[in-house]
């Protein structure tokens, strides 16, 4: 008999040859297991440390270790703050070693679109197994037709309001909130509102605000439109209003800044995710209100007020991305496909509690939004919002003055005493170096 090399027999029997038999997630549901893939090969993945730990627990160790064992994979799970996650990748990138899927916010996907595999079959597969992608997954996730990052799901930007300081609901306009904020923070309890240089709360409010007066950074054929009366104004209401109204300290925040605000006691409102409340509500006899009562009872959300040109929102996408230097791209798309199937989702999706909404449309009805009233408004934020670079595409060039802050920096600079019209003009002036237009 002649002998068969271990090399040659893995050749023969092992991922590639399986693979073929294996019809993605519909098959792997069927049959109970993923495909068989090679058995030292290892998947790392790189995440954010969750709002909500309850999230990465249940990743790392229940659907981690259950995908290990149904792939034949290992997995190196890691999580980092989630402004280290573009640092992350871009170093990754240049030294063409790293993270095998790397999770992304927003648009930024196409800031590194040369350098990431395709995804398409992966995501195709699993948005026809689940209603559909929204426009907003779509924006943030492909280019040029393909899928070059995998959607995740939506963090949805809501206020969270203390219910006993807004007994007639959420204001309906900037005006309105202004005025509640100013006689809020008279009695010590201001609206609270992070601004520093991080990549959630401060940008999904200073973006809708811009929109909201009827400026944009460009406008829909890609030209450079933020030097406007309109963008004037916006800068002009925020930088009043943040001496009326605001907590001052916001301009030293970050994405946690404003929640432990919030849970101290010591602001009205902020915009967030669900991130604040569900806190409250994991922990009732830490978290109470100046009278002694439960604050997960004094809490509800609405979307951001209106300005003189419309309502908008735009809320943190989440996404996992592959970088062409992976050697383990076939397990890695395994690893996707395993997390992406309705029985896993589900797991995660629950156990956030409404913190991410899915970014296909088949969850829309999930008990999850019926469960819990409080976080009912976040069921459509797929439907609502729209994306960095609006009413213009969320390309690269976008990414990149979002990724820069210059949209939040502008509002801030205004803050901080410099005239709205030289903030204004001073970043129209930046935007034109990256647009070229």
């Amino acid at each position: 008999m002649s002998k068969i090399s271990r090399r040659k027999f893995l050749k023969t029997t092992g991922g590639g040859a399986v693979a073929a038999k294996v019809g993605g997630v519909a098959a792997i549901l069927a049959a109970g297991k993923g495909p068989a893939l090679a058995q030292a090969t290892e998947v790392h993945m790189l995440r954010w440390n969750d709002f909500v730990p309850a999230c990465d627990e249940l990743m790392r160790k229940k659907l981690m270790v259950e995908a290990e064992k149904a792939l034949g994979i290992k997995v190196k799970y890691e999580t980092v703050n989630g402004n280290d996650l573009q640092p992350r990748i871009t170093s990754s990138i240049q030294s063409g070693a790293g993270p095998d899927l790397i999770m992304l916010f927003n648009n930024n996907p196409h800031l590194y679109k040369a350098s990431l595999v395709d995804l398409s079959d992966v995501a195709e597969e699993v948005g026809k197994d689940q209603g559909g992608f929204y426009g907003i997954s779509k924006g943030n996730c492909t280019s040029g037709g393909k899928f070059i990052a995998m959607p995740m799901a939506i963090i949805g930007a809501m206020t969270a309001y203390r219910k006993s300081l807004f007994p007639n609901g959420a204001p309906k306009t900037w005006d309105e909130y202004r005025a509640a904020g100013k006689e809020l923070k008279a009695k010590g309890m201001p609206i609270g509102q992070s601004f520093g240089q991080s990549f959630g709360d401060p940008p999904t409010f200073a973006y809708p605000l811009l929109w909201s007066f009827g400026g944009s950074e460009i406008d829909a054929s890609g030209k450079v439109s933020l030097n406007s009366k309109e963008t004037v104004e916006a800068v002009k209401w925020m930088a009043s209003a943040w001496k009326e109204s605001f907590d001052e300290g916001g301009l030293a925040w970050d994405d946690a800044g404003n929640n432990r605000a919030f849970l101290a006691g010591t602001i009205c409102a902020t915009l967030n995710g669900g991130s604040i409340y569900i806190e409250t509500t994991r922990k009732p006899d830490q978290y109470k209100t100046a009278d002694g009562k439960p604050l997960k009872d004094d809490i509800f959300h609405g979307p951001l007020p209106a300005g003189p040109k419309g309502q908008y929102g735009m809320h943190t996408y989440t996404s996992h991305v592959m970088p062409t230097y992976s050697k383990n791209q076939k397990a890695a798309k395994e690893l996707l496909k395993f997390i992406h199937t309705k029985a896993n989702y589900e797991q995660w999706f629950e156990t956030g509690q409404g913190f991410y909404t899915p970014g296909t449309t088949g969850w829309e009805s999930h008990k999850v939004w019926t469960a819990n009233p409080v976080m009912a408004p976040f069921a459509v934020a797929g439907k609502l919002g729209a994306t960095p670079g609006h009413p213009g595409e969320p390309n690269a060039k976008a990414a990149e003055v979002l990724s820069k802050y210059l949209i939040g920096n502008m509002f801030a600079a205004a803050m901080k005493g410099t005239k709205a019209e030289d903030a204004v003009a001073s970043t129209h002036a930046e935007l034109v170096k990256i647009y070229g237009a």
